[in-house]
C-alpha cells in the first residue's frame, strides 16, 4: 500500500497545531480526518478505519489515554500520542495503555514524519507470511515467518510492535542485545535512547507469556545493557 493510500486520523483540540500536522501530512501524499476532541475521535475510528491515530493527550470530552485505552482493547492500530508534558511518568503511562510512540510538543516536520513513518513501517509486521521458521522453548512456540506466538497450545494475541520485539529477542535467543541496538532494529535508526519504550514492551510480553512475570524465565533484563531471551529449548 502506498503513502498516499494510508489514512490518517488526527485528533488535536489545538487548532493551529491541527492545521500544522494536517497540511504537511497531506503534502507527503497521506489522507488525513480530523478530530477536534476525544469523542470525534472514537467515532471517526469506528467509522473510517484509518490506518493510523495521531492523538493529543489533553483534549476535551475523552482525552487522548482515554481514546487509545479504548482502541488498543479492540484494535492493533499504531497510536502516536502528542504531549506537552515531558515527564517520562507520563510518556510511559501513554505507552502502558498501548501507544506506540509519542512527540513531545513543540515538534518539527521531520520529526513527526519520522515517527510516522517509523511506525507504518511496523504494520507490515503484522501481515501473516508463510509459517516454517517455529521456535518451540518449552510451553513457548513462536512462528517468526506467520506472526503467531502459541503458549501452552493457546494463541496469545500481540500487537505488531510487542510481536516484534519478541521476535528480534528470540531470533538471537541466548545473546545479550543492548537497548540500542532493541530499539534501531525495530523503531528505526533514530532512535536509540528510548529505554522506557523497551521497559514498557517487555514488562507488556512478560504479562502475555510469562508464567510468573515478577520472575521471569524467557524474557531476562541484563541491567544497564539490554535484554537476552533465554534459550531454554523444547
Amino acid at each position: 500500500m502506498t503513502a498516499r493510500a494510508k489514512r490518517i486520523l488526527l485528533a488535536e483540540d489545538e487548532i493551529a497545531l491541527r492545521d500544522f500536522v494536517s497540511r504537511n501530512l497531506r503534502a507527503r501524499g497521506f489522507e488525513v480526518m480530523e478530530a477536534s476532541n476525544g469523542l470525534e475521535a472514537m467515532a471517526l475510528w469506528e467509522q473510517e478505519h484509518p490506518h493510523l491515530l495521531i492523538l493529543d493527550i489533553m483534549m476535551p470530552r475523552m482525552d487522548g489515554l482515554e481514546v487509545c485505552r479504548r482502541v488498543r482493547e479492540h484494535s492493533a492500530i499504531p497510536i502516536i500520542v502528542l504531549t506537552a508534558l515531558d515527564a517520562e511518568s507520563d510518556k510511559v503511562a501513554a505507552l502502558d495503555l498501548g501507544a506506540d510512540d509519542y512527540l513531545t510538543k513543540p515538534f518539527g516536520v521531520e520529526e513527526l514524519l519520522a515517527r510516522v513513518r517509523a511506525v507504518l513501517r511496523r504494520t507490515q509486521w503484522e501481515k501473516p507470511q508463510v509459517s516454517g521458521d517455529i521456535k518451540r522453548f518449552e510451553d513457548l512456540e513462536i512462528d517468526v515467518a506467520g506472526h503467531v506466538v502459541r503458549l501452552r497450545g493457546a494463541e496469545v494475541r500481540l500487537s505488531p510492535t510487542e510481536f516484534a520485539v519478541l521476535a528480534q529477542l528470540v531470533t538471537h535467543a541466548g545473546k545479550v542485545l543492548t537497548h540500542r541496538s532493541l530499539l534501531q532494529s525495530i523503531w528505526g535508526s533514530e532512535y536509540g535512547g528510548e529505554a522506557e519504550y523497551l521497559r514498557v514492551y517487555i514488562n507488556r510480553l512478560r504479562q502475555k507469556i510469562e508464567s510468573d512475570p515478577a520472575n521471569p524465565r524467557y524474557l531476562l533484563t541484563e541491567a544497564g545493557v539490554g535484554y537476552r531471551f533465554a534459550a531454554v529449548r523444547h
